[in-house]
């Protein structure tokens, strides 16, 4: 039986480094795009290769249309498939709402909605029965407690429609299409021991983070054959931030 085939944007470290290596771990072939970070992105496919599956790592900035057209067909290309896709890739924009700029405004717009967008249109060209389309949003979309995220909160909140649009357009195909929402996690972005960690646990029930392996365990479950009746859906894994 052929593997089955995942695509991971923003796989060069961080929750998209965890989500390929543990789909990888499931079984798949796994391929990852990234923008700058070849050495780390060359990390991730030497850990998917490591349990055994095929990897492969592809430049693909999430601002660039063409370029992430161009990774689905790197992908295909490479392993003749694709069943999984998962929209990992983000950017942190915040700060004063006065401060925000357009040229943010675009930036995060292109890379949370955009992307997303034109990644599945591209995806699920190549996807049939029990294909899968996985969002990775934000608890931000949910509940904003502290100020300085509007930006960063309106670009996540949008893939909730874009998430519920797949699953009624999809579904008819049986491919399904769900929605992540991480709480704080510890990446490099935002370490647990980092200087507003104190302040976030504060807002959670568990008074803990999240690790990048705790987001990607509920992306394979959506991804596995437990996913294969669940469409539509957002689940958030934030320790009970927006509990």
């Amino acid at each position: 039986m052929a593997r089955r085939v995942a695509l991971v944007t923003g796989g060069s470290r961080g929750i998209g480094a965890a989500i390929a290596r543990r789909l990888a771990s499931d079984g798949m072939d796994v391929g990852i795009t990234y923008e700058h970070a070849v050495h780390r992105a060359a990390e991730t496919v030497a850990a998917v290769k490591a349990v055994g599956a095929r990897g492969t790592a592809v430049a693909a900035p999430a601002t660039d249309p063409a370029a992430l057209a161009g990774a689905v067909d790197h992908v295909v290309a490479t392993f003749g498939r694709l069943d999984v896709l998962v929209n990992n890739a983000g950017i942190a924009v915040y700060g004063p709402l006065e401060a925000v700029t357009l040229e943010d405004l675009d930036r995060a717009l292109a890379v949370h909605v955009r992307a997303c967008f034109v990644l599945a249109q591209a995806a699920v060209r190549h996807m049939g029965e029990g294909g899968r389309v996985i969002n990775i949003g934000s608890s931000l979309a949910e509940r904003v407690p502290y100020p300085g995220w509007t930006l960063y909160a309106m670009s996540k909140s949008a893939l909730s429609g874009l998430t519920k649009g797949l699953a009624r357009d999809l579904g008819p195909r049986g491919i399904t299409a769900n929605l992540v929402h991480p709480g704080s996690t510890d990446t490099e972005m935002n370490p647990a021991d980092g200087p507003d960690a104190e302040e976030e646990r504060q807002y959670t029930a568990l008074n803990r983070y999240c690790t990048p392996d705790d987001i990607a365990a509920t992306v394979a479950h959506l991804a596995g054959d437990g996913g294969r009746n669940i469409t539509g859906a957002a689940i958030a894994v934030d320790a009970g931030t927006t509990a």
